[in-house]
């Protein structure tokens, strides 16, 4: 099943494409086929007029936002990203990237975050570690430790170009770690939110 749009919670979300600049070792889809009854596997990339004509069969007004998070990262697709996120913008609907923040390295640009902030109102970027040295260990960039330094340059440029800016860790890092990317994430002016760990035999 092609699945570029699901549900989940009280969003409409957005399966870009399948693939991702990093191989984390707690990803969900190391585990599961997809999350809230949808496999998000996809059978092809889609183009942006598809993703467009399968929001069209929805009621966008009755969710919270629309949400750029599947099963890859959504900055591999980034011109389409910016095509659908100005899609629905012209719709008057709430849009948030979840993201490895490493878009200037996936698309060889330097001003990511100039080109989603007319788009996107808020994003979510995957912090998880401290330092590079631990990010690389757990999250396997294809970039090396160049991958965290991106990371942290991206959420920096979100923040000054008034991104509404959140990054998160999963809770499995341990207390002292969780602390020492709280600190990270101070440092660099965004929000922090530990979130919890999608368990192998949870129901999702």
């Amino acid at each position: 099943m092609q699945n570029c749009v699901y549900e989940f919670g009280n969003s409409i979300y957005i399966n870009l494409t399948n693939e991702c600049s990093n191989s984390c070792d707690f990803c969900i889809r190391n585990f599961k086929e997809g999350v809230g009854g949808s496999e998000l596997w996809l059978e092809h990339e889609p183009t942006a007029e598809e993703v467009e004509r399968e929001l069209e069969k929805h009621d966008l007004s009755r969710y919270d936002g629309a949400v750029f998070c599947g099963f890859g990262e959504p900055t591999c697709a980034f011109d389409r990203l910016l095509e659908v996120a100005g899609w629905l913008k012209a719709r008057g609907i709430r849009t948030r990237l979840n993201t490895n923040g490493q878009a200037d390295l996936i698309c060889g640009i330097t001003d990511a975050a100039e080109r989603l902030a007319p788009v996107i109102d808020s994003v979510s970027v995957s912090l998880n570690a401290s330092t590079a040295e631990k990010y690389q260990s757990s999250c396997h960039s294809r970039f090396g430790e160049q991958g965290y330094a991106a990371m942290l340059d991206f959420v920096r440029a979100c923040v000054r170009v008034g991104i509404d800016t959140t990054v998160s860790v999963v809770d499995l890092i341990g207390e002292a770690e969780v602390e020492a990317c709280r600190k990270v994430a101070k440092s660099l002016g965004a929000k922090y939110r530990v979130r919890p760990t999608i368990e192998e035999n949870a129901e999702y």
